[in-house]
């Protein structure tokens, strides 16, 4: 039985966003054009703004910097592994950067697991309303973003994130 998706567009300081939605109202996405992985509008969804009026005035609200987060229903469906690191991704305050180490250590997965911890991320639905953006690389660089980098420095720059953490110089032998 396939469930009826309502899907509705909207412009933003990022560009054209997607949003698709469960017929209960939950989001189910939020994508961009050419996002890896993204969404795109298939046969037989439902061209509906109604669902989307509380997230579409969040966004705005979130893009003229009147707000610093959502409250929207959302439904993104997964593994129990991705589910529990975009769970972590809630929890990265407005403002703030995080690294993928620190993601994985926060849902209590080994240092190996980064790879996969950034597979996770990087498989996030519900961009900016989950912000994978706030994830950076150890180094402070902002490695990869499935919206794409220059989107990813807009977003941590209307935060007023820090662009990169300091990188700790190397021990000077004595």
């Amino acid at each position: 039985m396939t469930t009826m998706t309502y899907w509705y567009e909207v412009d933003s300081a990022v560009g054209r966003l997607l949003l698709t939605a469960a017929p209960d109202g939950a989001l189910t996405s939020l994508s961009v054009p050419g996002q890896k992985g993204g969404r795109s509008v298939q046969d037989g969804w439902r061209h509906d703004a109604g669902p989307f009026r509380a997230a579409v005035e969040q966004l705005d609200a979130y893009f003229a910097g009147e707000s610093t987060g959502f409250r929207l229903p959302l439904r993104a469906e997964g593994t129990a592994f991705r589910e529990r690191v975009w769970a972590a991704l809630d929890e990265v305050p407005y403002g703030a950067t995080t690294t993928y180490g620190e993601i994985a250590a926060r849902i209590g997965a080994s240092r190996p697991a980064v790879r996969a911890v950034g597979g996770a991320i990087g498989a996030n639905p519900l961009l900016i309303l989950r912000p994978c953006h706030r994830v950076i690389g150890a180094d402070g660089s902002l490695t990869g973003y499935a919206g794409g980098l220059e989107r990813k420095t807009r977003l941590l720059a209307l935060e007023g994130a820090p662009l990169s953490r300091p990188v700790p110089l190397p021990a000077t032998p004595r």
